[in-house]
């Protein structure tokens, strides 16, 4: 097979990396702590390519769906589009970093990227990114971006293969992200790496997934956990700052505002002119785009005097000002939060409710639309809100309504619970005198950390990940895909929590079913705690439809 990236590998390696945004994104915000310690780097890089890859999405259909467009076109699009939906500081760097990976497949008009283009890429990416940045500082995904950028073209230039370059791109920046606390003295203090730069390694692990086809399925719904980096590695314990240090309560407080607009109507002369006088009136300044559309980033005091400055150099639009202070005390007041969470069957709801969340019971054909989950966020009556979608199909109806919510003032976060069993751990987690984003990061914590599984019966033909399986067989399901096919259903439900106990776990939680047999849930609850009385056995009657038998392994 030809060593090359294809337009079909490009648009996947897009939605893994807004997959694994998706996973991570609030473990992210959890790091940002540069410039300004507001929390939202992770959901900025998710949302700025979750944007650009609908509106590509939407082009394509405009043109009639076709899935014949080629690469050019296909990052023509893109780099328009991420730079329309590029979000905050990091959002504005990443459009970069995307932006300069699609210049050269544009300009060299490239069906394919083979090895000396994609190192090609990657260096434009990253020098594209820190041309943006009026004031580059070390230390931050600047830094990543170009260990990355290095690190694949000393592996082009010895010969190596697509996945060789990017395996070395993914290593120059793993180690390049692991050398930003001693960089700046602020990460090094919080005992963190940069946020902007676990971001970028995110989208480099994407890359060499796609390359090696190191994916486990091309449902983009399955594909949230496609990460493999271990978050644990984004810590450190916080440096103990010498009496010479300058610790961050005597620094002086930053600007007092965020501001970010769109500008048209305009020319490179006036956009330089517009550059200087922002540069003068405050800091993280970034202005990027052209020639007939830029996309203004920069921290001000008076924000007042920065809109006025685009009204002098063009036409803004889309103008968004955030008061830096409030956003960060916001991250850390503690203030009361509700919770919505998908129900597979009645007992479900009830044990949900119980613990405080609206449910809304799902079952097949009956998903909850966004506008339904907007409306029992705001039932919950708290300014913010958790969604538990417990569901994989729900993951997009919930993200359509938080952005609804964010725009009608209600804070909604999503958790990427797929199943009920995930949106059970996240519930055990919930802790009223968390702030909100301690319990978002707590909630995702346990929920990608359940494993899950299931048995079910087919009751059709139908081809599986197993082969064919026929009415009456016994569906074994591990992780959201069909593992086995069985004729047992005991049997069956032992083999898939065998399977999921096959990397440990302290914790199993048993969901049974409504058309479920008592005595299988008991006499599987009693083997375990014969054969593994380490494990704590937790027995739910759940009622859901079609499976018999939901499984998690915490």
């Amino acid at each position: 097979m030809p060593d090359v990236l294809t337009a079909a590998d490009a648009r996947q390696w897009a939605l893994l990396t807004r997959a694994a945004l998706a996973a991570r994104r609030t473990e992210i915000d959890e790091l940002n702590v540069f410039p300004v310690p507001d929390g939202d780097t992770g959901t900025n890089l998710y949302l700025t390519l979750d944007g650009a890859i609908d509106e590509v999405v939407a082009a394509r259909s405009a043109d009639g769906g076709s899935g014949a467009v080629g690469l050019v076109e296909e990052c023509r699009t893109l780099r328009r589009a991420v730079l329309l939906s590029a979000r905050g500081n990091s959002g504005v760097i990443l459009s970069q970093v995307v932006g300069g990976v699609c210049d050269v497949v544009v300009e060299e008009d490239a069906a394919e990227v083979d090895v000396a283009l994609l190192a090609a890429c990657l260096e434009r990416g990253a020098a594209k990114a820190r041309a943006s940045v009026a004031h580059p500082q070390e230390g931050t995904i600047l830094s990543v971006a170009d260990a990355a950028a290095a690190g694949a073209r000393a592996a082009c230039d010895a010969g190596g293969s697509m996945a060789q370059v990017s395996a070395a791109a993914v290593e120059a920046a793993t180690e390049a992200l692991a050398r930003t606390p001693e960089q700046l003295p602020a990460l090094a203090r919080a005992g963190v790496v940069d946020a902007g730069g676990a971001g970028c390694v995110l989208l480099l692990e994407a890359l060499h997934r796609v390359v090696t086809g190191a994916w486990t399925s091309a449902d983009e719904g399955l594909l949230t956990a496609a990460s493999g980096t271990d978050p644990a590695r984004w810590h450190s314990p916080p440096r103990r700052p010498s009496p010479d240090d300058t610790t961050d309560e005597g620094e002086a407080p930053g600007p007092a505002f965020e501001v970010m607009y769109l500008l048209l109507d305009t020319d490179a002369a006036r956009v330089q002119a517009l550059t200087e006088q922002l540069d003068a009136l405050g800091d993280s300044l970034i202005v990027v785009g052209g020639p007939d559309l830029w996309n203004v980033h920069v921290h001000v005091d008076d924000a007042g005097a920065a809109v006025e400055a685009a009204l002098g150099a063009g036409r803004p639009e889309r103008i968004r000002i955030t008061h830096l202070p409030s956003q960060v005390a916001a991250r850390e007041a503690v203030v009361p939060l509700g919770v919505v969470a998908g129900a597979a069957g009645p007992g479900v709801v009830a044990l949900l409710e119980e613990a405080g969340a609206v449910a809304l019971e799902f079952g097949p054909g009956r998903r909850a639309s966004a506008s339904q989950l907007l409306d029992a966020a705001r039932r919950t009556g708290a300014c913010a809100v958790v969604v538990l979608p417990a569901d994989p199909d729900g993951l997009m109806a919930a993200e359509v309504a938080a952005e609804a919510g964010a725009a009608d003032g209600l804070e909604v976060h999503v958790v990427p619970a797929r199943t009920t069993v995930q949106a059970i751990a996240a519930m055990a987690v919930l802790d009223p005198a968390r702030p909100v984003h301690a319990n978002v990061v707590a909630m995702t914590q346990a929920a990608v950390a359940t494993r899950h599984g299931a048995v079910s019966v087919a009751t059709k033909e139908a081809l599986t990940w197993a082969g064919v399986c026929r009415p009456g067989d016994v569906l074994g399901i591990v992780d959201g895909d069909v593992a086995f096919l069985g004729t047992d259903l005991a049997a069956s439900a032992r083999d898939v929590l065998d399977r999921l106990l096959s990397a440990g776990g302290e914790l199993v939680t048993l969901v049974r079913g409504a058309d479920a047999d008592p005595l299988l849930v008991e006499r599987l609850a009693t083997d375990l705690g014969r054969e593994r009385p380490e494990l704590e056995v937790v027995v739910l009657d759940g009622g859901q439809p079609v499976y018999p038998l939901l499984i998690g392994v915490e």
